[in-house]
């Protein structure tokens, strides 16, 4: 997830590792903080892959900035991992979310269709945070307030995602789901 965002926010425009470090931090949301020893760790990985470049510039003050830039290889290597994402990528909301940031990359809309159609499959499939003996459970089986709001804010989130993907899904050309 966070090497597909820094290669989704290079892709935009080069950038110094302090503004890609915030961005990233703002796509993933305030729960993620994204530390320096995990950021420049994976810029360093993307620079050795050969898919960033970084650039040193004088600093406004006395230290010298870097920019970094993408190469032609990495934004191949985002296109690839947006029209490949993983089950991971699919199925972990986090994970989407970046996906999502990024797909309009793709520019063709069947490439766009294909990776949506996965997400809608996945959410199409009966799931739950809670099973009994191998089926899972409906927020109205539950007593426990808790759990029952669980499940109330999944489902009602799950549905607006099934609404904005069926919508999106038409305006691309793809046909109507059975």
């Amino acid at each position: 997830m966070l090497e597909l965002a820094i290669l989704g926010f290079l892709y935009e425009q080069p950038l110094h590792g302090y503004e890609l470090k915030r961005r990233v931090a703002h796509l993933t949301g305030h729960v993620r903080p994204i530390a320096d020893g995990t950021l420049y760790p994976a810029i360093k990985r993307l620079e050795q892959a050969g898919w960033i470049q970084r650039r040193t510039e004088p600093g406004s003050r006395a230290a010298p900035r870097h920019t970094l830039t993408l190469t032609d290889p990495g934004r191949q290597e985002l296109l690839r991992r947006l029209r490949e994402a993983d089950d991971s990528d699919i199925s972990d909301e986090n994970r989407w979310f970046t996906v999502l940031a990024f797909l309009r990359h793709l520019t063709s809309p069947g490439e766009q269709t294909t990776v949506l159609n996965r997400r809608r499959a996945f959410l199409d499939q009966p799931s739950s945070f809670f099973y009994e003996q191998g089926r899972p459970l409906r927020a109205e089986e539950f007593d426990d307030p808790f759990r029952r709001g669980v499940l109330t804010i999944a489902r009602a989130t799950t549905e607006a995602e099934l609404r904005w993907l069926d919508t999106t899904l038409k305006e691309l050309g793809a046909p109507e789901p059975d």
